[in-house]
């Protein structure tokens, strides 16, 4: 196959894993790909990158934003050649990805796993109407405990302020995000992380159901599972270890966020006839839903701390290379300054 070449005539179908950050999306992803008939992309996230097709681009352009934004392409063993192709937008860029990585492993089911999509699964089945979606959830208190735990580490993305907010909210958003998609018709398929890993063999059989695709009991095991794209990032060492279990750990739940996940766990329980969420270590303790005052406030915080999620996108995509790389480089300075001990 040259590099321009048509990747294939026959089109793998495709499959987007999502939950929100923390929620086991990254075990879903490691045991997905063990099947020889899968193969996802770990976190892409290209399709967050809007911007950088509001204008013609050069693949070469694209490409080297994509690989400076999460080394995408590196991580995944893609060179940038195999994606080019005229005319490129967004969605053939992203679908020539795809169809590429899925290619190079002869797989027949192909996509993304990545929880930065919780807030646009309608764009995504609009994008591509004949996808699949697999949904992951947790117990939200067992969601933002994960952040919080992320959040020790000084290099990790879940040090941003609020993320905690984000990731409670967030739950909500990708449920209204799920019923959008089962009321057009979509194909969902929904996994209680608690579940998994409990019982992988089980929900593993009916995910493969689900793709219309054999189980292949190696699906059920990280033993030997490829884990070169996922990020080397401490809060990902279980899924690169070679067993599935829940960690037995002391909660770290401050008692005033616990009632506050407590509080919405109500609202959100009354709200869906008691349907979701479906696990939760909070529900009992808090007796209240959360005040309009509460919620309005929350609710704003929200919404101003996605803008800022989306003007750093728009950063990242528009401005000078560059000078992106030398704020990186401070940036990444200041970090290895901070961990550094002190000097005497």
């Amino acid at each position: 196959m040259t590099a321009n070449s048509p990747i294939r005539s026959r089109k793998p179908a495709k499959l987007f894993v999502v939950g929100m950050w923390r929620s086991g999306t990254s075990l879903m992803y490691a045991l997905l790909n063990k099947h020889p008939q899968i193969a996802l992309l770990y976190e892409g996230d290209l399709l967050l990158l809007r911007p950088l097709f509001w204008k013609s681009l050069e693949s070469s352009e694209w490409t080297e934003r994509w690989e400076f934004w999460n080394n995408a392409l590196s991580r995944h063993g893609m060179q940038p050649l195999r994606l080019c192709g005229s005319g490129d937008g967004l969605h053939s860029a992203a679908q020539r990805a795809y169809e590429e990585y899925a290619a190079a492993r002869s797989a027949i089911v192909c996509g993304e796993k990545s929880p930065n999509y919780y807030d646009r699964m309608q764009e995504l089945s609009r994008m591509f109407p004949e996808a699949k979606f697999l949904i992951v959830w947790r117990d939200p208190a067992g969601v933002c405990e994960s952040v919080i735990r992320a959040a020790k580490s000084e290099e990790s993305w879940f040090t941003r302020r609020g993320m905690v907010l984000r990731a409670l909210l967030g739950c909500r958003v990708l449920k209204r995000e799920r019923d959008r998609l089962v009321k057009n018709g979509v194909a969902v398929c929904e996994v209680q992380y608690e579940k998994l890993v409990s019982d992988p063999a089980g929900v593993m059989m009916g995910v493969c159901e689900f793709l219309n695709l054999p189980f292949s009991p190696q699906v059920a095991s990280l033993e030997g599972a490829d884990r070169s794209a996922i990020y080397t990032a401490e809060h990902h060492a279980r899924v690169r270890g070679g067993e599935i279990s829940r960690a037995n750990r002391n909660e770290i739940l401050p008692g005033a966020l616990k009632q506050k996940i407590g509080r919405y766990i109500r609202l959100w329980r009354r709200q869906s006839g008691g349907d979701w969420p479906a696990w939760s270590a909070a529900a009992e303790s808090s007796e209240n839903e959360p005040g309009i005052g509460e919620r309005v406030w929350d609710s704003v915080a929200y919404r101003v701390l996605r803008q800022w999620d989306e003007f750093i996108v728009r950063l990242y995509c528009l401005a000078p290379l560059a000078l992106l790389a030398r704020f990186r480089e401070m940036k990444l300075r200041g970090q290895r300054r901070l961990a550094s001990p002190s000097s005497p």
